[in-house]
């Protein structure tokens, strides 16, 4: 989440851009993306050199020894013609072809383009960036780019129209954290966008299974094998390849991919699907894979995908997706087929609601996080339902950061999900047993079986009530009578 201070010093960079001849919001965003993406490269091989040289041990770097003017910290001093040269004539196509001729960002780089028309403008964009990310006090673990791709898409007046919006990073390590990814896991996300599942989720396995990185066999299963996302939007697969290097991920599979059509053909391949797909969309029928429609027949995306999730995963594979209310409570036929299917088929084990305001600025529609196993067998006996309330950030445009969250909460009962038995339908969170999830229809709304609690309120007697009214009326008539004689006596009365 971008505010204060970060927030305006991006907004300087963006008129920075706007100011100098380059007023497309997504050009802006892509070069603003390629600088942050030069810088971040730098400041992972400071890092990588001094622990390096802590450990006594060679290091191997990504910039040719005999090129420094290629790193941030050298060419970021030069003079403005200076810098313009080498960046343009140097970095730019250093950045194009790192990893190799085949590797994935050379894949996705190949059609970028430096648009930075004049030497002047880049060397007061590269300053603006030294200053909003010495600001920004970031670390590796935080997903730099996604944060600040989220503020910079809010500027573009289609973000939310076609899908284009990024969810918020709290709610991707929440999705994550309730998840706990291990290292054998293979994990995908369908609708990558900047990678930012991908990205928390390799976060994740850094801070709490560091020990994987010692074995040569997990550790080149993270780099290499682990890590999947499909995405149509060229930008976005650019970025997303730059967010995963930049968070030390060597090859993650990223590629141009329609998910729902017949183009993909992965099946039982995935242990762990991690998404938030576009919710808004109406396909052809004949644009669907057949075998997505077996399942349910519907032209809608967001069903869609549900049906994808439960293809993609293996048995015993987990999902964490988010899905727009409607999914949960829809009557249509073909919403009804895909909630039966994940409760009678698979194991449906929690329904998270989640408040609208927290895909402001964006879009105010209400969602919930649905979490489920694929078992080929059924296996749903109870549901945890949980009732958001607060995310930690106002519901309105503005999000910004307040003091109650219930993301830690919801964190502490999931994993102790055993206790929550005891918990009543007026509780924030409760189970629901499934056989009354059948009985209304595999409705999943929070609101169908959550009861609410009034509070029975004690009024006083109608006569005295009226009473008291009448006291009152008194009381106002003696202060006009009163009034009017100070007016006569005055000599003011009219």
């Amino acid at each position: 989440m971008i505010t204060g201070e970060l927030k305006n010093k991006v907004d300087k960079v963006w008129e920075t851009f706007w100011t100098g001849g380059i007023t497309n919001p997504l050009t802006v965003i892509e070069q603003f993306t390629y600088l942050l993406y030069i810088k971040g490269l730098d400041d992972n091989e400071k890092k990588k050199e001094m622990d390096a040289e802590l450990l006594g041990i060679e290091h191997e770097g990504i910039f040719p020894q005999d090129k420094p003017q290629l790193r941030w910290s050298i060419f970021s001093n030069m003079g403005p013609d200076e810098m313009f040269n080498v960046v343009s004539q140097e970095v730019f196509p250093f950045i194009k072809d790192l990893g190799g001729k085949g590797s994935i960002y050379s894949k996705f780089m190949k059609d970028a383009i430096f648009v930075i028309p004049t030497p002047s403008l880049l060397a007061r964009v590269v300053a603006g960036i030294n200053g909003l990310m010495q600001a920004s006090n970031i670390d590796g673990k935080k997903d730099t780019l996604g944060d600040l791709y989220e503020y910079l898409l809010s500027k573009l007046s289609t973000a939310g129209t076609n899908g284009q919006f990024r969810t918020p990073r709290h709610i991707i390590d929440m999705i994550v954290k309730l998840m706990k990814p291990t290292p054998e896991d293979i994990i995908v996300d369908p609708a990558a966008g900047s990678a930012g599942f991908l990205v928390s989720a390799g976060e994740y396995l850094k801070e709490n299974h560091s020990d994987m990185f010692l074995v040569q066999s997990l550790r080149e299963h993270f780099n290499q094998k682990m890590f999947h996302g499909f995405e149509m939007d060229g930008t976005m697969l650019r970025i997303g390849a730059m967010n995963m290097m930049l968070h030390g991920v060597d090859n993650p599979n990223i590629a141009y991919r329609d998910s729902l059509s017949e183009q993909n053909k992965d099946n039982e391949r995935y242990t762990l699907v991690l998404a938030n797909p576009p919710f808004k969309g109406s396909l052809d029928y004949e644009t669907v894979s057949d075998d997505l429609l077996k399942i349910t027949k519907t032209k809608k995306t967001e069903l869609l995908f549900l049906a994808l999730f439960i293809r993609l995963l293996k048995k015993g594979g987990r999902a964490a997706v988010i899905v727009p209310d409607g999914v949960l409570f829809g009557s249509s036929n073909a919403h009804k087929s895909i909630r039966k299917e994940i409760v009678d088929n698979h194991k449906l084990e929690s329904i998270i609601s989640m408040p609208s305001g927290v895909f402001k600025p964006y879009a105010g529609v209400s969602t919930a996080i649905m979490i489920f196993t694929k078992t080929g067998a059924g296996g749903t006996d109870n549901v945890w339902f949980y009732d958001m309330k607060s995310d930690g950030y106002s519901l309105d445009d503005k999000r910004n950061p307040i003091e109650k969250n219930d993301i830690p909460d919801i964190l502490s009962r999931f994993k102790d999900l055993k206790s929550e038995n005891v918990r009543k339908r007026t509780e924030q969170s409760f189970f629901v047993p499934v056989e009354e999830i059948r009985s209304n229809g595999y409705d999943l709304s929070i609101n169908k079986y959550k009861e609410i609690e009034y509070e029975e309120i004690e009024y006083e007697k109608p006569e005295f009530i009226l009473k008291k009214i009448r006291e009152v009326e008194e009381e106002i008539l003696e202060g006009i009578a009163e009034l009017d004689k100070l007016l006569l006596e005055s000599g003011d009365y009219q």
